[in-house]
């Protein structure tokens, strides 16, 4: 199994939390939580930038360990465990607080179903880089 459709796959897909983790450090000035008419606040607004920022090292942890994939197991299940976990996050909120915008769903799908399949598909390409050398 080769390496260069998993390693365009997830920069891809980290390209989304450096992107949004960036755009999100603007706290409630974020295009997102300003266009939902939020009232200025400070604990939400301080948590939307803490949560943003590790949001953003995420992505950033992704680009780093991309040209080494094969050999970065541990850190790539931490990572997709991390997304699960915010996944069934957003799965309790659905079920809590109702359904937010479409998009929303779409990516809990990702978080929940995606994560294990990267998993999987990061293991099988660091087993056949095994089995090749």
């Amino acid at each position: 199994m080769h390496k260069r459709p998993l390693q365009i796959a997830t920069a891809v897909l980290g390209a989304v939390p450096v992107l949004t983790g960036a755009v999100g450090m603007m706290g409630l000035n974020d295009p997102l939580y300003a266009s939902a008419g939020l009232p200025a606040q400070a604990l939400l607004d301080s948590n939307l930038r803490f949560l943003s920022g590790i949001w953003l090292g995420l992505g950033l942890a992704v680009f780093w360990l991309i040209p080494r994939i094969e050999q970065q197991t541990v850190l790539y299940r931490v990572l997709w465990g991390m997304i699960f976990i915010g996944g069934i996050g957003r799965l309790l909120s659905m079920v809590y607080a109702g359904l937010p915008p479409l998009p929303f769903v779409g990516f809990t799908v990702l978080e929940i179903v995606g994560a294990p399949i990267f998993v999987i598909w990061q293991a099988r390409v660091a087993h056949s880089t095994v089995r090749a050398a």
